[in-house]
């Protein structure tokens, strides 16, 4: 070996010791996760964003529906109901009677993959969200026509409010000094002063309101109307519908609904329509319309806002949606009955 070649091999020698031993080839790590409920197996599916494969399934109880992440990030509380599964047509003199004892909301350590206990909401518990201060919840009580309040440290219930027939969607104003509460029998919106715990407020909105999201902002919420094939605008401000948004004839069923990150869009699952529908935010008119599966209810934007997740019900599947192309890119087979989704970041 000539002495070029010795200094060079022993400088080599010493760039690997300081830099440590080369790499070996990994997948890189998911910047986030999607976690989808199945009303009908009990359980939660985990889907790493990075593969969009599943890594986990993990029961949860009866009925699975409403999901939202703590304001820790490392819990996941989810709404469990005891109340037989009474989809539209079915004769409910022939389902067997509630179990009370599985209603609650489960509460789901992420890092722990598991359900740490189960916190008394009322009968029936559906949907609902958080404060601002992630210190209490507020829940829709379908069986009920009640809204309950509860102390997440204490699992106390601190207030039951009425808010009309079959309670649906539960969303707090970005401030959070305000619950919307969506009312299906009632075709209205019921308002809840966050400070007071009481109802301020309701008004008529199409029939069977399902869901409500407001824009970063503030400003406006807008409100599906899955027997009216509408989305209705709310001016905040004024507390009251400004405008109805058609999104055609009523084989649409408009059930979910969120508004992208920067507040433009708002993307709205339509059920049976099998479509998500775009709005624009700053005309109030659909732009766009898409294929995503069948009977999409649940939906959730990735952190960025350019992926979009939809929970297909009957075929027990979730699409991943390209909105730059507004294609589906990918569906994973998710549980019996996927209901809600949201991604959450580590």
């Amino acid at each position: 070996m000539t002495r070029f070649q010795c200094l060079w091999l022993a400088a080599a020698l010493a760039l690997l010791a300081a830099c440590g031993s080369a790499p070996t080839s990994r997948p890189e790590a998911s910047s986030y996760r999607i976690y989808v409920t199945n009303e009908n197996s009990g359980n939660l599916t985990v889907i790493d964003s990075a593969t969009h494969e599943v890594v986990a399934t993990v029961p949860l109880g009866k009925r699975p529906r409403g999901i939202h992440a703590g304001a820790d990030r490392k819990t996941i509380y989810v709404a469990l109901s005891g109340s037989p599964n009474a989809p539209p047509g079915v004769d409910e003199s022939t389902l067997p009677p509630p179990d009370r004892s599985a209603d609650g909301i489960g509460v789901f350590d992420v890092r722990q993959n598991k359900v740490l206990k189960i916190l008394a909401a009322g009968a029936d518990p559906e949907q609902f969200d958080l404060s601002k201060d992630g210190t209490l919840l507020y829940v829709s009580n379908e069986d009920t026509s009640a809204a309950t309040i509860i102390e997440l440290d204490s699992g106390k219930i601190i207030a039951s409010l009425p808010v009309g027939g079959q309670p649906e969607g539960v969303t707090k104003t970005p401030d959070g000094k305000f619950i919307y509460v969506t009312s299906e029998a009632d075709a209205a919106v019921f308002i809840i002063d966050a400070a007071a715990a009481k109802v301020v407020k309701n008004f008529k909105v199409g029939p069977r309101p399902r869901s409500i999201a407001f824009l970063p902002d503030g400003s406006k919420a807008y409100v599906t109307s899955e027997a009216g094939a509408r989305v209705t605008v709310v001016d905040t401000a004024k507390q009251e519908p400004v405008k109805d948004i058609s999104l055609g004839d009523t084989t649409i069923r408009p059930m979910g609904v969120v508004v992208s990150p920067d507040g433009s869009k708002a993307y709205v699952s339509t059920g049976r329509g099998g479509k998500v529908f775009v709005i624009d935010t700053a005309t109030d008119q659909p732009t766009a319309s898409f294929d995503v599966g069948r009977r999409p209810w649940g939906l959730a934007l990735s952190p960025d806002g350019k992926t979009l997740y939809t929970a297909n019900g009957p075929s027990n599947d979730v699409s991943v949606v390209d909105l730059a192309t507004q294609t589906v890119t990918k569906r994973v087979k998710a549980g019996d009955g996927p209901w809600g989704v949201i991604t959450l970041a580590p």
